[in-house]
């Protein structure tokens, strides 16, 4: 905890935002505001819709660039990583309406849907509802939580059809990007403002999405400066209770933004964007919970040559959170880095970074649990340089590379990593890695006690230590025939110092397990032919959790059985006459053993058609296969993810 940082009382605002209305008032409005805009000029670079809803090939997927690896541009077959694109021809075909859903289809990533909104999810492992080891980005900007080092998923959207990519990684991504990307890094990348030109329109409604819309205007300012503006909302209903009841925890949400870019020069461009929004969760015999933030991010590069950049970032995210008698929080974020990249010498690719980040939490404590000191300032002071070292030019690559941050829990932390890549054709890479990875502490590690008042059942413990991961992985990329691609990727994961819950009175968190994971993840996709295109996945995990000798564990080794062993899946895109499309995937997630979660198959599909190159009307089904099934959490507090059937109708002009 920082030691300049005095312990503050008093109640933390109320989430500001307010809730959503039902129906489709808020989006009306929305849209009539819209619409009250000039149409935009039609430029070079305005995105006709026939182009915004071209398939990409699977050369071009094969060769598709990506960033979140090494903090620079390159192609995701060449990377010395276990990288997986959600594109958004993706995003469209599989209808998904939230950045969780369209998570579901990725090799090594655990997607569980706890109830109407809330999401465990993380990578290679250790998955829960305060899951502390995935580091998620929007647009690089950091979504993360001191409460528990995780990521409120209930909060993180997006205007779906502003997304240009997913990018995720399995695997450690803490050379560059620091703490938490332990098991994995997601980054959701949007599109330019260039790139979104014109009206967009699009709304829908089922049985379980009661009601969802949203609107976004693309304009240009001369030649060179772009924007656009959105306004999104939704009515989600009810999850069900084992026996088939509503659960009562239908939410609504509404949520708005802008971007712009701008480009003085070929060589320079600066970004300027933000969000805002506010929701409400309802919760059976008791108030709703009011969640509401905002954000606004800054940046400007400028390109010295084709391998030399400089990039200057900075960004603002408040985030509040208020659940009525349980407790309620105020998170405001503060964040600056700097990274650069340039050749030093021949062969050599050098990217190195420093930022500082300022993290300000306000608790509201209650009589069930508090967070003491209630409120915390926490600051975190990183640097990280990566040099890829061609060994031969165009076949064979070494990348050295190591993070150093200091945080107000365990002072110093190095995260290095070595990564080799061998290319013996263009279209195959052989690939090996070794990382080490940590997980700083979090506010639930230390300032945790249950209930709020004494005598406390359960506390945290003020020495917890960051968790510590040794990895090492080893894959292969490959493209044997010109319509079809594969990828395997292996691991074999040692953790240290993980957290445990240790016998009382009272009882109290410790660092008193170790443990290893491994595990192989492979993907493929066939194009039949150039109106069909199939895909399929496998993961095999496991994870195996010992306790330490000086341990009284009684409970945290039980994780181990939170994560299936076995996940697999298969997608169809089939493109049909007349301006039809049809899709469909089936999903098989193993059991889960210490929750007594089922084994479960199910079955996704789509059907569309364009009538005209300016709109598209799309039926979605998820989880067809069953009326009901449960996904995550303990037989006495679950909720079970019903069927739910939507249409869509989406507008561009």
């Amino acid at each position: 905890m920082d030691p300049h940082r005095n312990t503050r009382s008093g109640s933390a605002p109320r989430a500001g935002l307010g809730p959503v209305p039902r129906g489709a008032c808020g989006l009306a409005l929305a849209v009539l505001l819209l619409t009250m805009v000039p149409a935009p000029a039609r430029t070079e670079e305005a995105v006709e819709p026939a182009k915004a809803l071209k398939q990409l090939s699977l050369e071009e997927l094969f060769d598709l660039e990506v960033t979140s690896v090494s903090k620079k541009p390159e192609p995701v077959s060449k990377t010395a990583a276990a990288i997986h694109v959600v594109t958004t021809d993706d995003i469209r075909r599989m209808g998904v309406l939230s950045i969780p859903e369209a998570l579901r289809y990725v090799p090594g990533v655990e997607v569980a849907r706890v109830d109407s909104r809330s999401y465990a999810i993380t990578a290679r492992g250790f998955n829960g509802t305060t899951a502390n080891k995935l580091l998620v980005l929007m647009d690089g900007r950091s979504v993360y939580t001191p409460l528990y080092s995780g990521v409120f998923w209930d909060v993180q959207d997006a205007f779906m059809e502003d997304i240009e990519q997913i990018e995720v990684i399995r695997g450690p991504g803490a050379t560059v990007w620091g703490a938490n990307a332990v098991n994995g890094v997601i980054n959701v990348i949007s599109k330019s403002a260039a790139n979104t030109q014109g009206f967009l329109v699009t709304g829908g409604a089922g049985d379980v999405e009661r009601g969802f819309g949203g609107a976004r205007y693309g304009g240009a300012l001369g030649s060179r400066a772009f924007f656009r503006v959105y306004a999104k909302a939704f009515d989600r209903g009810p999850s069900k209770l084992p026996n088939g009841q509503d659960a009562g925890d239908a939410s609504r949400m509404h949520q708005g933004g802008f971007r712009a870019d701008w480009t003085p020069s070929p060589a320079a461009g600066i970004t300027v964007q933000g969000d805002l929004y506010g929701s409400d969760i309802d919760r059976r015999g008791s108030d709703p919970t009011d969640l509401s933030g905002g954000n606004a991010l800054a940046r400007w590069t400028r390109a010295f040559t084709d391998h030399s950049n400089l990039q200057l970032q900075g960004y603002y995210d408040r985030t509040e959170r208020a659940i009525p008698s349980t407790f309620s929080e105020r998170l405001d974020t503060y964040d600056l880095t700097l990274n650069h990249r340039f050749a030093p010498a021949a062969r050599h690719d050098v990217v190195w970074g420093l930022g500082f980040r300022l993290l300000d939490d306000d608790v509201q404590n209650s009589a069930a649990l508090a967070f003491l000191p209630p409120g915390v300032t926490h600051r975190l002071y990183t640097g990280f340089v990566q040099d890829e070292i061609a060994l031969e030019a165009d076949r064979l690559y070494l990348t050295l590379g190591s993070k150093v941050e200091h945080n107000s829990y365990t002072g110093f932390e190095y995260q290095p990593s070595v990564r080799l890549a061998w290319m013996p054709k263009p279209d195959q890479t052989l690939w090996g890695a070794a990382s080490r990875a940590v997980r700083a502490p979090s506010r639930i590690d230390r300032d945790f006690f249950f209930p709020g008042q004494p005598p406390y059942f359960l506390v945290g413990d003020s020495t917890f230590d960051s968790e510590v991961l040794y990895a090492y992985e080893l894959g292969w990329k490959s493209r044997p025939l010109s319509d079809l691609t594969t990828s395997i990727s292996t691991f074999y994961n040692v953790y240290d110092k993980l957290r445990s819950l240790e016998a009382g009175p009272p009882l109290f968190l410790a660092n008193g397990l170790d443990g290893r994971t491994y595990g192989v993840e492979a993907e493929g996709t066939y194009q039949v032919s150039r109106m069909w295109r199939l895909s399929a996945g496998y993961t095999f995990l496991r994870l195996i959790l010992d306790v330490e000798p000086t341990s009284t564990d009684v409970g945290g080794q039980s994780q181990g059985d939170d994560s299936p062993r076995h996940q697999a899946f298969g997608r169809s895109s089939l493109t049909l006459p007349h301006n039809l499309s049809l899709d469909a995937a089936v999903r098989y997630v193993g059991e889960l053993p210490n929750q007594k979660i089922p084994a479960y198959t199910a079955l996704d599909a789509r059907v569309a058609w364009q009538p005209s190159k300016m709109g598209e009307i799309a039926v979605v089904g998820q989880g067809l296969f069953d009326s009901r099934h449960p996904e995550f959490g303990k037989p006495g507090t679950r909720r079970e993810i019903g069927r739910s059937i939507y249409g869509k109708a989406t507008l561009w002009f």
